[in-house]
C-alpha cells in the first residue's frame, strides 16, 4: 500500500506592482535543500536562480510567469513563501555603521518588512513637450544579467544602457506610438544615446525611485554602545 500524500496549506498575497492576488504554498524539504545548497555556494547568481525555481514550484495561481515579474515582486514573494515555510522571523547580521566592522545578529519579523514606494515615482517619462516614454520594470533575469554576469565584457555604462533599453515599453507623442518590442536593439540604443543629460537623468530616476524591499532597524554596537539606524534594502539583506 502506498504512503498517503501530505497536503500543503495554501496562502494568498497581493503583488506590489499590479495588485494581483497570488495563491502560494510553503516550499518543501527538497526545495529547501536546493536553496541551502545555493546559499552555501555564496554565488549570488546561483542563489537567485534557486529562488526563481522554488517560487515557480510554490506559486499555485495560473498565469504568473516568474521570468516576467519585477525584481521587487520576486523579493516580496520569496520573503512571504519563506515566512510560511521556515518561520515568521529572519536572522540577519547587521554591520554597525559607527565603526563599519562590528556585526550584530538581529531577528526581524518578516511581516514588518514592506515594499517601500516613492510617492513621486512614475513609469511615464516626459522627455519634452511632445515626446514621452513608458517604462517597464526590470525582470529578475535582466537584474541578474546586469549585476552578476561575470562573463560579460561590457562596461558598467554599456550594461546600464542594456537595462534601460530592455525596460522601454513604448515611445509616444500625441499622434503616434512606437512599441519597443517592434524596434531593433540598434534603434533603441540610438534612441537612448540621443537623449540629453537631463532626459537621461529622468530615466535613471525611474530606476532609483522604483519600489524596493526595505526595513529600518535600530542596532546598538556592543563595543562602543552607540545606537544607529540601519536601512536594509533588497532581498540579499534578508536572505539567511
Amino acid at each position: 500500500m502506498p504512503l498517503p500524500k501530505i497536503s500543503a496549506p495554501t496562502y494568498e498575497l497581493v503583488l506590489p506592482s499590479s495588485g494581483k492576488k497570488v495563491k502560494y504554498r510553503p516550499f518543501l524539504v527538497r526545495e529547501e535543500k536546493v536553496l541551502i545548497m545555493a546559499l552555501e555556494s555564496e554565488d549570488t547568481k546561483q542563489i537567485t536562480s534557486a529562488i526563481k525555481d522554488v517560487l515557480s514550484s510554490c506559486i499555485l495561481s495560473r498565469g504568473i510567469k516568474i521570468d516576467k515579474l519585477s525584481t521587487f515582486d520576486i523579493e516580496y514573494l520569496f520573503l512571504n513563501v519563506r515566512a510560511k515555510s521556515v518561520g515568521e522571523t529572519v536572522e540577519v547580521n547587521v554591520t554597525c555603521p559607527d565603526d563599519g566592522k562590528t556585526q550584530v545578529q538581529m531577528h526581524i519579523d518578516i511581516d514588518s518588512i514592506k515594499i517601500q514606494k516613492d510617492p513621486d515615482h512614475t513609469n511615464i517619462i516626459k522627455l519634452d513637450d511632445d515626446l514621452s516614454v513608458q517604462m517597464n520594470y526590470p525582470s529578475l533575469n535582466q537584474f541578474i544579467e546586469t549585476n552578476f554576469d561575470t562573463n560579460s565584457e561590457n562596461s558598467q555604462v554599456d550594461q546600464s544602457l542594456e537595462v534601460i533599453m530592455a525596460c522601454i515599453g513604448q515611445v509616444y507623442n500625441q499622434d503616434e506610438a512606437w512599441e519597443a518590442s517592434e524596434c531593433t536593439k540598434k534603434e533603441l540604443k540610438e534612441f537612448v544615446e540621443s537623449m540629453n543629460s537631463k532626459q537621461f537623468k529622468q530615466v535613471e530616476n525611474f530606476f532609483n525611485t522604483m519600489p524596493k524591499l526595505s526595513h529600518n532597524i535600530k542596532v546598538t554596537n556592543p563595543e562602543t554602545k552607540v545606537e544607529s539606524t540601519v536601512v536594509l534594502e533588497g532581498l540579499a539583506s534578508f536572505f539567511s
